[in-house]
């Protein structure tokens, strides 16, 4: 595995770290505070992975898929963040405070719009993470050095397609309850 990488791997690590840490020093400790600096420091993770890969590829790199996913993982995390954190915090505090009730399982028209909100926010990453790509494809101006970038932007473009149907699908034939 190259730099970027292991970047990736270290920026998903280090955001689930600092959510840990936001919500053990809220919930456990008791410091507001404290713990909505370690929850903002999300956006500082992603910072650092869009200059190494940037400065990597100025450096003169053939840009990789880890070059590409860089981009996706900026975008999913900016775009989804908020909701990600916001679901951590709900299940941290049903299952180590005990101070909410059990998340409840969407079903019917309530999942369908649940997810395709959802879908909103994956266009929102596209939208984010696509500008960086075609903004690093434009940059290296070398297509043979940025082939990855442009097979992860088409491949994308299909999956967002397929999330679109399947968010349209959940209308027709929504999501049942489970029983028991």
């Amino acid at each position: 595995m190259n730099v970027i990488g292991w970047m990736i791997v270290a920026s998903e690590i280090g955001f689930w770290v600092v959510i840990g840490l936001g919500l053990v020093t809220r919930y456990i400790f008791k410091r507001n505070k404290l713990g909505l600096f370690f929850l903002a420091l999300t956006p500082l993770i992603d910072f650092i992975l869009l200059v190494t890969t940037s400065v990597d590829l100025f450096r003169g790199a053939t840009a990789t898929t880890a070059h590409a996913i860089a981009a996706v993982y900026i975008g999913v995390s900016i775009a989804f963040g908020k909701s990600m954190i916001e679901w951590a915090d709900i299940h941290f505090q049903y299952y180590i405070t005990r101070q909410v009730e059990k998340p409840k399982k969407r079903s019917g028209l309530d999942y369908a719009v649940h997810y395709f909100k959802g879908w909103g926010r994956h266009v929102l990453a596209y939208v984010i993470g696509a500008g960086f790509l075609v903004f690093l494809i434009y940059f290296v101006n070398d297509s043979s050095r940025t082939e990855a970038l442009e097979g992860v932007l088409k491949l994308w473009s299909i999956v967002l397609g397929i999330d679109f149907l399947i968010a349209i699908s959940n209308f027709v034939w929504p999501e049942k309850a489970k029983s028991g």
